[in-house]
């Protein structure tokens, strides 16, 4: 009777494990029918680069790469980049015989958009709409035109960069089967040494410098008080930013100090001393008040930090130092304006990088 039963036990238990293994296996199959199924991502050649566009090793300006349009469709014009502006760029002229696609003319642009130090910068006349543009995939352009920088801070254009942009543009020209119109090499030197020297005497950049009172800070407290007051960490080592409202604009003030604490194996136990607050004068458009809040700033971090605020010559800073700054910087303002390089336009920010 008992081994009757216990078989019987055994045969039930048996029945019931079965019926929930086949519960919950229909179960599965539900919920993973509900699941979005993940594409299968492909292998991408990272070392390879768009037809005419820079690779990683170019020594180039940021540009955006230029996607390619669904068919049968014109992609947008390109907004917010960088145009040619005769103020600050030497400007060659290109003429083609017809229409011509993005697609075809990137394949013959320069490889690197530098002409020594100064960046070379290359522009189609939109088709459908007019306007100018760098050349993209899937538009047609009827002129071309291609510009380089007469000055920024490395000095004015010279002859040998000149002679480079000629050659580089030259040899895209007669690939295009275009011909070509350059502007006299005497008169572009003459040109980029008399925007050099005004650039030269009305360039600026204000810093103030916060010394520790007391204790020094580590990298994390520092960073800690700074981000209270709306900085953000940098792209380079030992540097935070207070980005501006504008995007991709060049930040309102920098927050720096010294690089190897940054890269130490423990940062938060090197010892920081010192710290350098200052905004870009020419980069930095008035209205969004750039004095102010580097006057703020330092007064803020200086209470925050227990730091002395100071100029380059260690002097602590006075009232009245900031008073005469202030009038210093609207007569810069004021000479940048009349020479229509107003601090925080494209063209300002490019004779001042």
């Amino acid at each position: 009777m008992n081994s009757s039963l216990t078989l019987y036990l055994a045969i039930l238990g048996g029945v019931v494990l079965a019926v929930f293994l086949i519960h919950s296996t229909w179960q599965s199959r539900k919920l993973a029918a509900r699941q979005p199924r993940r594409a299968a991502v492909e292998p991408v050649d990272t070392q390879a680069g768009l037809p005419g566009e820079p690779t990683l090793g170019d020594d180039l300006p940021t540009q955006p790469l230029d996607l390619p349009a669904a068919p049968g469709t014109v992609p947008p014009l390109k907004r917010g980049h960088v145009h040619l502006d005769a103020l600050v760029d030497a400007i060659a002229t290109i003429t083609i015989d017809t229409p011509m696609s993005g697609d075809h003319i990137l394949l013959h642009v320069p490889t690197t958009r530098r002409a020594g130090s100064k960046p070379v910068l290359i522009e189609a006349l939109r088709a459908d709409c007019g306007e100018w543009e760098a050349p993209q995939a899937g538009v047609t352009y009827t002129e071309l035109q291609a510009g380089v920088l007469l000055a920024n801070r490395t000095g004015g254009l010279n002859e040998i960069e000149y002679s480079e942009f000629v050659q580089k543009i030259q040899a895209m020209a007669d690939a295009l089967s275009g011909a070509v119109e350059f502007p006299d090499m005497l008169d572009v030197v003459a040109r980029a040494k008399e925007l050099d020297a005004f650039a030269g005497a009305h360039d600026a950049q204000l810093a103030m410098r916060l010394y520790a009172r007391g204790s020094a800070w580590s990298v994390g407290y520092v960073q800690q008080q700074a981000a209270r007051h709306g900085f953000l960490p940098g792209s380079l080592p030992g540097r935070l930013v207070l980005p501006g409202n504008e995007e991709g604009a060049p930040p309102v003030l920098t927050l720096q100090f010294d690089a190897q604490v940054a890269f130490a194996e423990d940062p938060d136990q090197a010892a920081l001393r010192e710290l350098l607050l200052a905004f870009d004068v020419p980069q930095t458009a008035p209205e969004q008040t750039p004095f102010r809040a580097w006057c703020a700033a330092g007064e803020a971090l200086s209470m925050a930090l227990d730091a002395v605020m100071a100029d380059d010559q260690g002097q602590p800073f006075s009232p009245a130092a900031f008073a005469s700054i202030e009038g210093e910087l609207t007569r810069l303002y004021e000479a940048l304006a009349a020479r229509d390089l107003g601090a925080g336009s494209a063209a300002a920010r490019r004779l001042f990088s």
